[in-house]
């Protein structure tokens, strides 16, 4: 087995102040350093990171494993299960699969007048935003609808209904929203706050690019308190929410989770209808999909951009869509969030030989598992590298300042991931003799992130600290395979 560490080399002599003879690019050897010199034992002890961290990197041509580190120990990937989640969904639905968002009339339709329901109906996008919904409330007006005379109804059983994606992560985090067959704006209201005298005002809305509509299935009570800073109560088709005012200062801004998904979605739809002339009840969900014709369709990217933007900007709640609605195409059956994360399980067994256990999609639970070297096996699995590389995020090598290195000859493509007191990073890297290879850098303690549970923050104390040193970790694994790799070919 061909091990980085023992590459060898001079270091480059010092080049004369002035010459008029062309000066040659340093080869590989040139550029290696004395702490690439180093064993992965020394780099993982001077990095600081505490733990345990799990390194492989290998050839992405024979798979040949070229060093590792701890490499067989099972640790919370964090959001790198999202790139198993995207070759998961890319092979199970298929690049151009699109989800589709629809209107449904219920009853007929005489001079642009629905006698009976109109049913706004989710397939499971979990990137639809209020936008979309605009879109969308225009076609129903080109196709001629001026009125409806019976029930506005929301639909969103094309999924399983999730509350929450992990009921262990505080309420109030956005990026924990629920999951159903109808989301919008990522399950997220807009929370914004400005200070007025010794008073507040406060909206609710569902924000997008162009538009901010109003809501009022979210509610927000400013209450004289200095902690906890929020407080979430179901007010039955409500959320109810609390904040303390000494948490508030001058004016901000966040986004909340919304519980009612598809009531969000159904009142932001009425808005936009309204405005074309097309009033609407308030909404009411149906469990049941009544039989009716389709007026009028909003369909997603294909799922191949819809992965890549996942990739890119880590959205939780679309890894857990895309892969239920894999799942439900694989088996024929909707599965709830665990029994579709055990299916994406049993299926990198059969895809790449390898046992890892997952309990979501997206990698917010630290219930999930799989060692840096079965990451590594499934990355190098056949045809992976074809489909994830190109739609996985370009990671900058940086300097000890973190700041980018303009022009470095070496490439990184690569799904990032973080909990508190967990890092990782898996992907791929093209060095600049064009020698590619695969791996993976996980990195956990799980003794501080139950700590920091018990604190209630959300961000205990000293995982910043942790973060920033398994960061710099990572840059220095990759700057050494960078050079070592086309040294030891």
């Amino acid at each position: 087995m061909a091990m980085l560490m023992s590459a060898g080399g001079a270091a480059m002599a010092d080049a004369p102040l002035v010459s008029l003879r062309p000066v040659a690019r340093p080869s590989a050897a040139d550029r290696i350093t004395p702490e690439m010199r180093q064993t992965l034992a020394q780099v993982v002890a001077a990095s600081e990171v505490t733990g345990h961290v799990g390194i492989v990197v290998a050839d992405a041509l024979t798979g040949e494993i070229l060093d590792q580190h701890d490499a067989d120990i099972p640790q919370p990937p964090a959001s790198v299960t999202k790139a198993v989640t995207a070759l998961y969904a890319l092979e199970g639905l298929g690049a151009n699969y699109r989800f589709q968002t629809r209107l449904f009339a219920k009853g007929a339709i005489s001079d642009g007048i629905l006698d009976g329901d109109l049913i706004l109906v989710g397939g499971g996008d979990p990137n639809l935003v209020t936008d979309d919904l605009a879109v969308l409330a225009q076609r129903l007006k080109d196709a001629g609808l001026k009125e409806v005379r019976g029930a506005f109804q929301v639909y969103d059983g094309a999924l399983p209904n999730l509350e929450e994606i992990d009921q262990e992560q505080l309420d109030y985090l956005g990026y924990n929203p629920a999951i159903t067959g109808l989301n919008l704006n990522y399950n997220r209201v807009h929370f914004e706050w400005k200070k007025q005298g010794g008073n507040y005002s406060v909206t609710m809305d569902a924000r997008s690019d162009n538009y901010r509509p109003d809501v009022t299935m979210a509610k927000m009570q400013i209450v004289n308190r200095e902690v906890p800073t929020f407080t979430y109560t179901d007010g039955g088709n409500v959320d109810e929410w609390t904040v303390a005012r000494g948490a508030l200062g001058n004016g901000g801004s966040r986004w909340l989770p919304v519980r009612y998904p598809a009531l969000y979605a159904g009142e932001v739809f009425a808005t936009f209808a309204r405005s074309h002339g097309i009033v609407l009840q308030a909404p009411v969900e149906v469990l049941d999909l009544p039989a009716g014709d389709v007026l009028a369709t909003f369909e997603s990217p294909p799922l191949s951009e819809v992965m890549r933007d996942m990739l890119k900007y880590s959205t939780n709640i679309t890894a857990e869509a895309a892969g239920m609605a894999a799942t439900e195409k694989r088996t024929g059956q909707k599965r709830g969030l665990r029994t579709s994360a055990l299916g994406m399980t049993q299926w990198t067994k059969e895809r790449a030989g390898i046992a890892p256990s997952f309990a979501d999609h997206s990698g917010l639970s630290d219930a999930s598992r799989i060692s840096a070297l079965d990451m590594v096996a499934l990355l190098n699995a056949d045809r992976a590298m074809g489909q994830l590389r190109p739609i996985m995020k370009d990671i900058a090598f940086k300097d000890e300042d973190n700041k980018r290195l303009k022009d470095h000859p070496a490439t990184v493509l690569a799904k990032t991931g973080a909990l508190n007191f967990v890092s990782s990073l898996a992907g791929y890297l093209r060095t600049a003799g064009g020698r590619d290879l695969t791996f993976a850098i996980f990195a956990a303690d799980l003794d501080a992130r139950e700590k920091g549970k018990l604190s209630g923050d959300e961000q205990p104390f000293g995982s910043i600290s942790f973060n920033t040193n398994a960061k710099r970790l990572q840059q220095v694994l990759l700057q050494r395979w960078a050079v070592l790799a086309d040294v030891d070919q």
